[in-house]
């Protein structure tokens, strides 16, 4: 008997719901920089019911991942997050306005699962003795670049972030947007550091882009940039619904939009 694999019981469903890659353990080294942007454009870019922070901070981390998908396969990839820091319901955290990453795996699911801002791309993390350099490159143009050099021991740590997103469904009807509200989603990422190290020297290079924009949220004064190796795991969970009309504004950059239309500020 031939075995038809585009169906499955719903036990198969639900084991394999149980092994999705974007709930595994991974093996991760990350350049992590913060830096402060100008306070109009932080404020700007953050839809409702998410709060801007006091502090007009860019989050821009670039990671080698290695995904441990089973005991005999190993899938490793590049990914960068870019995103702002953000209040909601008395906790912190980083609104994501994208998410690089080089596999259409990592694409596919973090999009359909979590609404993640995903967009395939090159990434490289690359240390030569103490010199660390990451690049992001799209469409032909590097529009992240950062530099450093690996510097004083932090030691081992565990932290835990909390990251925001939106899971929103484009409507095929050209009379509307949506098809239903969006839901705001939480991520949670924990890290077991074995070793982190702060940055001296920390440059953040953004080149013009017109389908990825992150030069429009300038380098003012970096706050900290660190090399991290240990491991991550994921997870999510929705918050609520918000009406369409609070993340239309914002969900063209999902896409590459080349309109070159923006608010002034």
């Amino acid at each position: 008997m031939s075995k038809l694999r585009y169906v499955k019981t719903l036990d198969q469903v639900k084991k394999a719901q149980e092994e999705n890659p974007e709930f595994l353990k991974s093996t991760v080294r990350t350049i992590r920089t913060v830096y402060e942007t100008d306070p109009a454009v932080a404020k700007a870019v953050v839809p409702k019911p998410l709060e801007p922070s006091a502090r007009p901070e860019v989050h821009m981390h670039v990671s080698e991942i290695t995904m441990h998908i089973t005991p005999d396969f190993d899938m490793k990839i590049g990914s960068a997050i870019v995103g702002v820091t953000v209040d909601y319901d008395d906790g912190e955290g980083i609104y994501l306005l994208t998410m690089p990453m080089t596999s259409e795996q990592a694409v596919i699911g973090g999009r359909d699962t979590f609404g993640e801002p995903k967009k395939i791309a090159d990434i490289t993390l690359e240390r030569a003795g103490d010199d660390l350099v990451a690049k992001v490159t799209r469409m032909g143009t590097t529009y992240i670049e950062l530099h450093g050099r690996v510097g004083e021991s932090k030691g081992a740590r565990e932290i835990v972030d909390h990251a925001y997103c939106f899971k929103a469904m484009p409507s095929c009807d050209q009379g509307k947007a949506l098809d239903a509200d969006p839901l705001l989603v939480r991520l949670e990422w924990q890290h077991e550091h074995d070793s982190v190290n702060a940055v001296d020297g920390a440059e953040v290079i953004l080149r013009e882009s017109m389908f990825d924009p992150v030069v429009d949220l300038p380098v003012r004064r970096i706050v900290s940039m660190e090399f991290e190796e240990g491991r991550t795991k994921s997870n999510g969970s929705v918050l609520r619904s918000v009406p369409g009309d609070w993340l239309l504004p914002f969900l063209h950059q999902r896409y590459d939009d080349t309109s070159g239309d923006g608010i002034e500020l």
